[in-house]
């Protein structure tokens, strides 16, 4: 039988795992592993001090609650609780967007994602793009049909048949009130956050996050498709942060 490990950044509490783990249930055995609370824009990040893990059910399904952070999440599971690789890992529901190179790189779902990308473990990253990201602690199940759908859909493919030649993460993005599957095979949209901090009793925090905030991309990328063409956008991710060696070694020349 199939494994599907599903965590998110949101916490254990969130709908948008509610939602997920309740859908992937039909397709194998699904484990839950998530922090405790939320833990967004924390990206791949590990902890250092001690995570503490309490075992519960959610909806008869296993789940673990740790107060670490996403990618702690894949560690815990696999080490510890599983003691093997799962079939697959799923993150999300995400209640919030994930586009972008900014979002690729600090978001919390992504990272557990990309955890079990370097780990060989095929990975898929599922976002709700509200938008306004205040109204996420409001987002109920029934607005995640489309994304339930759309995620058992991609999961059973990939189990049955892998990822896709060359592709190591899916990120999935679903507009907002999406009443009709439409989607598009996206590229990742390089372009950077705007100011996002608010000056905040002598300090500054991020305030509203809005899909509007997002700097203008080019078509074809996942930032164009969310914000433009309301559709759903799949973008393929590899690893592959080599840079030229060749021309660093003229560097290396030149100075040594």
């Amino acid at each position: 039988m199939n494994t599907i490990l599903v965590v998110n950044d949101d916490g254990i509490n969130s709908v948008g795992l509610l939602a997920l783990s309740q859908i992937l249930r039909e397709l194998g055995e699904v484990v839950i592993v998530a922090p405790e609370y939320e833990r967004s824009g924390i990206g791949k990040a590990l902890s250092i001090g001690l995570i503490r893990i309490s075992s519960i059910k959610i909806n008869g399904i296993r789940a673990y609650s740790i107060d670490g952070t996403p990618a702690d999440a894949y560690f815990i599971a696999t080490n510890k609780i599983l003691k093997r690789k799962p079939s697959i890992v799923v993150a999300g529901i995400n209640l919030g967007p994930n586009i972008g190179l900014e979002d690729i790189l600090s978001s919390g779902t992504i990272g557990v994602a990309l955890e079990a990308a370097i780990h060989g473990v095929p990975a898929i990253a599922i976002s709700y793009c509200v938008r306004d990201i205040l109204r996420k602690n409001h987002v109920s199940i029934n607005e995640l049909k489309v994304a339930m759908d759309v995620s058992k859909r991609i999961v059973k493919y990939i189990l049955e048949n892998g990822m896709p030649n060359g592709v190591q993460v899916l990120s999935i993005n679903i507009p907002e009130k999406l009443d009709n599957i439409k989607v598009k095979v996206t590229r990742i949209a390089h372009v950077s956050y705007r100011d996002i901090h608010c000056e905040v009793n002598n300090g500054y925090k991020t305030a509203s996050w809005l899909i509007d905030n997002y700097k203008d991309a080019e078509p074809g990328t996942d930032v164009y498709a969310i914000r433009y063409e309301n559709v759903i956008s799949i973008t393929p991710i590899r690893l592959n942060f080599d840079g030229d060696c060749r021309s660093v070694e003229l560097l290396v020349k030149d100075l040594f």
